[in-house]
């Protein structure tokens, strides 16, 4: 099957150890084969509109930023029915979706569905809160999660229906 949408993410595979088993089970993205990650901006571009042109305006917006390290230091919630680890600093992650956007302003973050984009990486959602309480609390044990940042990574897939892959992969610019 053709993929029906595309994703801009950073994955943090030094988050797979702590997350992996519960996003088996309470993240449908990971069943897709999406990793452990931070949405810089998703939905982006279907993708029969990917092209070597988006693909150029991407690779310099993306290296407009430099690298950076980050940490995953605490669990939040939105309201009681998805449990996320937070990064920190948060900052590069909102620039990356701001660089993005600015340049795509028809692929606002979330279809516009929420007023701020929070960056977060989603250990589990729309499970019975003491399921997700009990992911929070064995995550929360192994805080916290340091990674190195140096890359952002264009998916493709169907929700649901395919396995979502890698289109192309984007690096950072210089540390500052």
């Amino acid at each position: 099957m053709e993929p029906t949408q595309t994703a801009l993410i950073v994955p943090i595979p030094e988050a797979e150890e702590a997350v992996g088993r519960f996003r088996e089970s309470l993240d449908p993205a990971a069943s897709w084969g999406v990793p452990a990650h931070v949405t810089v901006l998703y939905p982006f571009l279907p993708p029969q509109q990917i092209s070597d042109q988006v693909l150029a305006v991407l690779r310099k917006a993306i290296a407009g930023i430099p690298r950076f390290d980050v940490a995953l230091t605490h669990i939040g919630w939105f309201g009681d029915t998805v449990v996320w680890l937070a990064p920190q600093p948060d900052r590069p992650f909102r620039n990356l979706t701001t660089a993005v956007w600015q340049r795509f302003p028809e692929t606002a973050p979330y279809a516009g569905a929420h007023t701020e984009v929070v960056p977060h990486l989603t250990i589990g959602s729309d499970a019975p809160e003491p399921t997700l309480s009990h992911a929070a609390e064995t995550v929360s044990a192994q805080l916290p999660i340091n990674a190195a940042v140096d890359m952002v990574r264009l998916i493709a897939g169907t929700p649901g229906l395919s396995p979502w892959r890698t289109v192309c992969e984007f690096p950072l610019g210089a540390d500052r």
